[in-house]
Formats: structure tokens, sequence, C-alpha cells
């Protein structure tokens, strides 16, 4: 990788990792529905232009829009929401690739070697390792959907592999447009009204909104794909695990978040794992942060 694309790939990491960040601190004032669903709605406006209409795809479209939008997002903001720590939130989505690797040898016949099921393995121990943390344990609930978020995200992989001839921004926008009324709608059902929290937003959350709206849905991911389309999936792949310790060290600084010897060694663990999988994994779906 030259090093001006291996700039652009530290650069789109560090786009995630500071959405996520950015994103706590959003859902922290404001429901995580509402919060969400305001974030898909600016990126279906903004991506409208680029909206086509598949025939006889429309189908699968929607199951990856649900899947790696609106469900997913509902649910892994609502444990960061919860979470003290946006860390162990970050860490736990890393389930997200053995997850897809697992339901890929159930429904794509998708063989696996040792190495890779060692990865697998490696991962929910380092995970494992995290949730007997006693901190983590304070707010089990928000890691715990962090967890399910990351399963969410990776049944949309499967999807995504059979999905063929669609554009990158044409595919954001149908994810775009089928979340936000789901999840306004999921607000309006679960958060109640939502004038107030939208009137007494800071600038901070609209600052958050507006940058995982933009930096993160519609540059950081258009930075990704220009690389996949130049570089192969194993020399991409690896790199985003910058993201979570990008996070972690965000989560730090910024947020105050308290990292105990455990819930390092579980990361290091984990990340591993995930390393181990990604580098033996010959295609590999990169989930929207």
């Amino acid at each position: 990788m030259t090093p001006q694309h291996l700039a652009l790939m530290i650069g789109v990491n560090f786009v995630w990792a500071l959405t996520l960040v950015s994103a706590k601190i959003g859902v922290s004032e404001m429901p995580p529905f509402l919060f969400t669903g305001l974030r898909f709605l600016l990126v279906a406006v903004v991506l409208l232009p680029f909206l086509k209409f598949h025939k006889g795809r429309m189908w699968t479209i929607f199951a990856i829009a649900m899947t790696a939008g609106g469900i997913q997002f509902g649910i892994f903001f609502t444990g960061l929401r919860i979470a003290e720590d946006v860390s162990a939130v970050a860490l736990a989505s890393q389930l997200g690739v053995p997850f897809a690797t697992l339901l890929s040898i159930v429904f794509l016949n998708e063989e696996v070697r040792w190495r890779r099921w060692l990865g697998i393995l490696l991962a929910f121990v380092g995970v494992m390792v995290i949730s007997f943390d006693p901190r983590v344990l304070s707010y089990w609930d928000g890691f715990l959907l962090g967890i399910v978020g990351a399963f969410v995200g990776a049944t949309s992989s499967i999807f995504m592999r059979r999905l063929k001839d669609v554009g990158v921004y044409d595919l954001q926008s149908w994810i775009a447009m089928f979340s936000w009324p789901f999840l306004l709608g999921m607000s309006l059902l679960f958060e109640g009204n939502p004038v107030e929290p939208i009137r007494s937003a800071s600038l901070a959350v609209w600052g958050a909104l507006v940058f995982a709206a933009f930096c993160s849905s519609l540059i950081a991911h258009a930075g990704m794909y220009f690389l996949l389309q130049r570089y192969e999936v194993t020399i991409v792949s690896p790199l985003t695990l910058l993201t979570p310790i990008f996070t972690v060290a965000m989560g730090v600084a910024f947020l105050g978040d308290v990292l105990t010897a455990r819930m390092l060694v579980g990361g290091l663990i984990t990340l591993v794992g995930v390393a181990i999988v990604t580098m033996r994994q010959p295609e590999y779906v990169v989930a929207e942060k």
C-alpha cells in the first residue's frame, strides 16, 4: 500500500472511531432511536439523487437496510447510551467479524480451516474476559446490546454477498431511506414525543449528528471502498482493527473511560482473534460505523 493510501486508511479508521465517541455524546443527551433516525434522515436527503429502483432485488436491499442500518444501529446505539464506557462496546462490536464467518458457514457453505476457527475462539474468549470485569458487569445490558448489534450487522453480510451491480452510494441511499422511518417510528413508540429532545439538544449533539451522517457515512465509507477497489481484501481488512484501538484511546482521553487490566487483556485477545479471522477470510463485508 502506498504511503498516501495508508494515510487514507488511517484517516478512515480515525473518522469511524471519532464517530463512535461523538455518538456516545449524542445519545447521552438525545434518545438513541431518535438520534440514529435523524442521522439516517440526513443521509437519505443528501443521497436522494443516487436512489434507483432495482427490480427483483428490493427485498434483498430491504433486508440489508434493516440489518446493516435500522435494526443494528438502533440496538447498538441503545447499548452505547446505557454503557458507561464506549471502549467496551467498541470492542464488543468486533464480534461482527467472527459472527459473519459463522453465518457464512451455515448459509453460504464456506469452508473454515483451523486457523480461522482459532481466531473465532480467541475473539469470543476475549469478549468473555471483558464481560466478567466488575466494571463492565455494572452495565452488562449495554455491553450485551453491543454484542447483539454486532450479530445483527453480521447478518447483512449474507444478503450483501447475494447482491450484485448496486453502487456504494446507491445502496447507502436505500439503507438510509428504509432506516429512518423505522427508527423514528421506534422512537415515537418507545421514547415518547421527540419535540422536547430536539428542542433542547445542545450544539455538541447536533455536531455529533452531522459528523456521523456526513463524515462517517459519506466520506469514510467512500474512502474504504476506494481502497477495496485497489487492494486485496486481506491487505485492507486487518487495518480496520485500528478503529477499536483509536476508539479506546479517544474514550479514555475525551470521555473518561476507565480501562481495567481485565478489559485490556480481553480486548487484546479479541483483536488478535479478529485479526486472524480477517486475514484468513477471502471475502469481508465492512459494516458501517
